[in-house]
């Protein structure tokens, strides 16, 4: 298996305070020592993407996919797999019954039927690789059965798909992608299991490093219309599961009335999930504290111009594991990173660089 090293560059990037700014810094060879003693830390560099000229901001970038991409065809077999606790998640894979195995955790309220998925499921595809789309409890189109829903430190789902396939097949090479809440969740995992991981690569788009001031940033500007639409379908998939249930966290008509991330994790997802309230989850949940730890091979993939998140989030390098890459662009929104000459052929460049990158960290051929 090939590490990091083959992805790396000599430049990097560092981040100054809250500026929407990126910085050339010094070079920084693989074997940097840190003021964690003799363990070497991860690269940032800059990543090789070309906006579109034609999605100027990061809005245009974030939403277009949403809103203006052609749904690709996909032919998926679901699988129901039941879990230790009695519960049960859905699983989509992708044709195929051998080659090498791609785990893909969607974002908040996502599916396999979110344009970004499904996009990089017909890439995997077209590689010989399986695509299977885990989706976190409720997600599959029908509430689950326990009270407790999902949340961006859940990690326990995720080991015990990676457990189940491992058995399955433990000469297969496995590796995971995450996107935006979901590569919080993966990033978290890889951070906790450090070598016992047993994925070969893994790469995070999008991730909210600080869950707090990622809430916080969705309360102003334009952020706050995603902000809306995301709340929104989160109110509607609480009262769906709940409207029969007397076991729920908070009344149908508190939730009814929540506006922001904060309010909803406070009053729903802290109490589902064991956790004091919105400020105990944030602090237990974001991945940032758990990013030195991953011994995996994995990518990070982060635009600086991201709508639902702060600048000032994105870790430095002395914070990464040594076989971590963070790649920084200074445009790219919120799960976009799209490119090409014209809006009539767009190019979701995000669908040749996470294969690439699975392809040369992991042997995944």
């Amino acid at each position: 298996m090939r590490g990091p090293s083959s992805e790396r560059k000599t430049e990097i990037i560092s981040m100054s305070g809250q500026k929407n700014t990126i910085h050339a810094a010094a070079s920084l060879q693989t074997n940097h020592r840190t003021e964690r003693g003799d363990i070497p830390h991860g690269v940032i560099r800059t990543a090789e993407f070309r906006p579109a000229w034609w999605l100027p901001g990061p809005h245009l970038q974030t939403l277009w996919g949403s809103l203006f991409r052609r749904r690709v065809p996909l032919l998926l077999r679901r699988e129901r797999l039941e879990l230790p606790d009695g519960d049960f998640i859905d699983l989509d894979w992708t044709t195929g019954d051998s080659g090498p195995i791609v785990i893909i955790l969607h974002g908040l309220e996502g599916s396999s039927e979110s344009h970004y998925i499904r996009g990089l499921l017909a890439a995997l595809e077209a590689r010989g690789w399986r695509g299977v789309v885990m989706h976190f409890r409720g997600c599959g189109g029908e509430p689950n059965r326990l009270d407790r829903h999902y949340n961006a430190g859940e990690t326990e789902d995720l080991a015990h798909v990676i457990d189940v396939l491992n058995r399955r097949e433990p000469a297969t090479p496995l590796a995971c992608v995450g996107y935006s809440m979901g590569a919080n969740a993966l990033l978290k995992w890889l951070g906790e299991t450090g070598e016992r991981s047993r994925v070969r690569a893994a790469v995070a788009v999008s991730v909210p490093f600080m869950l707090e001031a990622a809430a916080k940033r969705m309360k102003g500007g334009m952020s706050r219309l995603y902000q809306a639409y995301l709340v929104g379908k989160l109110r509607r998939s609480y009262q769906r599961k709940f409207h029969n249930r007397p076991s729920r966290p908070a009344s149908l008509e508190h939730v009814e009335g929540v506006r922001d991330f904060y309010a909803f994790d406070d009053a729903v997802t802290a109490p589902l999930h064991g956790y004091a309230g919105a400020r105990d989850y944030y602090d237990r949940a974001s991945c940032r504290q758990f990013l030195g730890a991953i011994r995996a091979p994995t990518l990070i993939i982060h635009a600086v111009d991201d709508p639902f998140f702060f600048p000032w989030i994105i870790p430095g390098p002395e914070e990464l594991g040594a076989a971590v890459t963070l790649e920084l662009s200074h445009r790219g929104g919120h799960v976009g990173f799209i490119g090409g000459a014209t809006p009539w052929r767009p190019e979701y460049w995000l669908e040749r660089r996470i294969p690439n990158f699975l392809e040369r960290a992991s042997d995944c051929k």
